[in-house]
């Protein structure tokens, strides 16, 4: 069982940055394909961005490509979000999910559905103001 921990929240001024770090734990010799999701009040929750373990494929969602950028750092089990440029509609509750994959077949899988995703972590808020 694995879990992950986010930091990198916060306030930030319209067009300003923040990177977001998600660590997961607890899972020895664990290898994941990383997501970031976010829920802004009253919409549903959405895929942000999405990376395969090996790092060779990322997803992006239209409406912060050139903006954001995932990454991963394996030997820490660590996901991060590059914010830049934000606005106000990139306020939301923000979350990284964690899919266990084999580094024999599936170092190249990422996933955009939230139900491919077994570990999540608890969210941390991005606040944006003008």
């Amino acid at each position: 069982q694995a879990q992950l921990v986010e930091s990198g929240g916060g306030l930030v001024q319209a067009g300003g940055s923040l990177r977001l770090s998600c660590a997961a734990s607890g899972r020895s010799g664990g290898a994941y394909a990383w997501g970031w999701f976010r829920r802004a009040p009253g919409k549903d929750r959405e895929v942000v961005a999405a990376i395969s373990w090996n790092g060779a494929y990322t997803y992006y969602l239209d409406s912060v490509k050139g903006r954001f950028a995932i990454s991963r750092d394996n030997a820490k089990n660590t996901v991060y979000l590059q914010m830049n440029n934000l606005k106000l509609e990139d306020a939301a509750v923000y979350y990284c999910a964690a899919q266990p994959i084999s580094t024999l077949d599936g170092d190249h899988y990422y996933y955009t559905n939230a139900a491919h995703y077994a570990y999540w972590g608890q969210g941390t808020q991005v606040t944006v103001s003008l």
